[in-house]
């Protein structure tokens, strides 16, 4: 987050580092927030808790979703127990991305010697995106980024920091065939051209053992990857004289 919000949303998913154990619940520092939040005993857990400390430490970071506010007292109630582990898991990858890209944008204001200008910067960049993760998802897709970061320096800086820092997801489609001719004469010549214009397609072809070949097609863009074969697929149906069968390797 490139400037922090007074306060979370109802039900917004939090990260919390428990700060203070009481009797009936925990005080916790909303690490994304300059506000603290109550964790009732209640909420830590389904069940009944009869020990407060075997279920959670001082210390402890940990997932939380934000079930009451008042926005006059600046008083938040969170609870753990309606956190599911898909949410935890997920919240906690996007608090790690965020800290990590925020690192590459320092790298970068330090590298242009823009510190004096950092508050400035961030304050109109926050004009335009909320979060550290969009600016450096914009350079990771390539887009242009002179409408959100109006200093070429920065820009060129966090272009080249960018490049050498994160490698572009690839993303791999593989599929079967079983392809036979029903000409003996020209068969093995005809299934051999086509394999070879399957090939001029960006497809990759490996010889399984007759008649079973494996199609493979690797993008950046997942879709981009899977049109490959469905073109390799529109070249088989057009050839007359060979018949193919073609299979999904994804479990």
């Amino acid at each position: 987050m490139l400037i922090k919000k007074e306060l979370p949303d109802e039900r917004e998913l939090v990260l919390v580092k428990i700060s203070k154990i009481m009797p009936h619940g925990a005080y916790c520092q909303l690490l994304e927030y300059d506000i603290d939040a109550y964790l009732p005993i209640s909420e830590i857990a389904s069940g009944w808790i009869k020990n407060i400390h075997e279920f959670i430490k001082e210390g402890q970071k940990e997932v939380g979703r934000v079930i009451t506010i008042d926005r006059n007292k600046r008083a938040v109630d969170i609870s753990f127990k309606k956190v599911t582990t898909k949410e935890k898991n997920d919240k906690l990858n996007e608090y790690n991305l965020e800290k990590r890209y925020e690192k590459l944008f320092e790298q970068a204001i330090i590298a242009t010697k823009l510190n004096p200008k950092k508050a400035e910067i961030i304050k109109e960049l926050s004009s335009k995106v909320n979060t550290y993760t969009e600016i450096i998802q914009m350079f990771i897709d390539k887009r242009d980024v002179s409408s959100v970061i109006k200093n070429k320096p920065l820009e060129t800086a966090l272009a080249e920091i960018v490049s050498k820092n994160i490698k572009p997801k690839r993303y791999e489609v593989s599929y079967t065939i079983e392809l036979r001719s029903v000409d003996e004469k020209t068969g093995i010549t005809q299934i051999k051209k086509t394999l070879e214009e399957i090939k001029n397609k960006g497809v990759g072809v490996l010889y399984l053992g007759a008649p079973r070949y494996r199609l493979t097609s690797e993008d950046s863009d997942y879709p981009k990857a899977e049109s490959r074969i469905k073109e390799a697929q529109r070249l088989l149906e057009k050839q007359k004289n060979l018949s193919y069968t073609i299979k999904s390797d994804k479990a």
